[in-house]
């Protein structure tokens, strides 16, 4: 059975999630609260645009430094001039620290605007090494799920620093990931500034979740590839979990108590979720006909979710990336399960 392959997030085993940009907007019924009189269609929702937002002046690096990777290894970066981050989600942080212009390459999730020009060094969410190396690069960023193993080992075996940051599991480890890569580039005050500001956005934008006066809404967080036959529940381990309880919401696949990032998807899992909403990635609808081929899934019309055809949606190349743009991700979800009025 293929697991995800969406950002970072998920192993390489399963079809390569296209390249994407970033348009937050619903693409069903809204997930209104039971007992809520707000209307059942999505409210409407101007496109955001594909870009990230630097911080206003750009950071001197303060080189060299000596870091800890999440594999163990001591790593020491004495250059910044040629960086290539091996994921969307570390690409989007270097760029948003203001480092844009000395990154040379992305791989094939990087979709955001300031990203296009660069060239590609993967194969699907394989990384060629080769690719890598013909570009120079001063310090490589890749993640623990960054493969395969033996491309990233031929880059370090080359001399080329490679620090492995940890994959984002919920917004607790936003500050972390920014911190680390800040520390690596040499602009930790940096690092700090965006920290701070990307916390108040997250903090003003869950202002705008109702105050709870009833049952919280349910969400299944569906991963789905129907080119592929995928169709997967998140569990506790997906990664959605803590933007749905953000946005006011209980992720059901979690409180079923799913302890996997996924499971394939059965009608007696989804009965027992019984969600109110469905999460799934833009790509994902597509790839399935959309809400009416949503809704031919075994199990998914029985669901409160179902008959009513309410369905969030955000990018496949944003939604779990737990960065500079988190906040963008949460207010669409409150947007698509409250309404504007939210």
């Amino acid at each position: 059975m293929p697991t995800p392959a969406a950002s970072h997030r998920f192993p390489r085993l399963a079809v390569a999630v296209a390249a994407l940009a970033l348009a937050l907007t619903g693409c069903g019924g809204t997930a209104t609260p039971p007992g809520s009189s707000a209307p059942a269609a999505a409210p409407a929702a101007a496109a955001a645009p594909d870009r990230v937002e630097p911080l206003a002046a750009t950071p001197q690096p303060a080189l060299p430094v000596t870091v800890p990777s999440a594999d163990g290894a001591q790593v020491t970066v004495t250059s910044a001039d040629r960086v290539i981050p091996l994921t969307g989600s570390l690409n989007e942080i270097v760029h948003t620290l203001g480092l844009g212009g000395q990154v040379v390459a992305r791989d094939i999730t990087a979709t955001f605007e300031q990203a296009a020009r660069l060239p590609v060094v993967t194969r699907g969410h394989d990384v060629s090494a080769e690719s890598v190396l013909s570009l120079r690069p001063t310090l490589v960023l890749a993640e623990t799920t960054t493969g395969p193993a033996e491309a990233v080992q031929q880059i370090r075996d080359a001399g080329i620093p490679v620090l492995v940051v940890a994959p984002a599991k919920g917004l607790d480890d936003v500050p972390k990931r920014i911190d680390t890569v800040a520390a690596a580039l040499g602009v930790k005050d940096a690092g700090a500034q965006l920290n701070q500001r990307t916390a108040d956005r997250i903090a003003a934008v869950r202002k705008n979740v109702p105050a709870a006066g009833g049952k919280q809404p349910r969400v299944a967080f569906l991963y789905l590839r129907g080119t592929a036959s995928v169709y997967l529940l998140g569990g506790s381990d997906s990664g959605a979990a803590s933007l749905l309880e953000a946005a006011g919401a209980v992720d059901t696949g979690k409180e079923s108590g799913l302890g996997k990032d996924f499971t394939p998807i059965t009608s007696e899992a989804l009965a027992a979720a019984a969600p109110d909403a469905i999460l799934v990635m833009s790509k994902g609808l597509e790839s399935v006909g959309g809400i009416d081929g949503l809704v031919k899934i075994p199990g998914v019309a029985q669901t409160p979710a179902g008959m009513d055809r309410r369905v969030l949606t955000v990018d496949d190349g944003v939604l779990l990336n737990y960065g500079p743009r988190t906040d963008q991700v949460l207010s669409s979800l409150i947007t698509q399960l409250y309404g504007k009025g939210a």
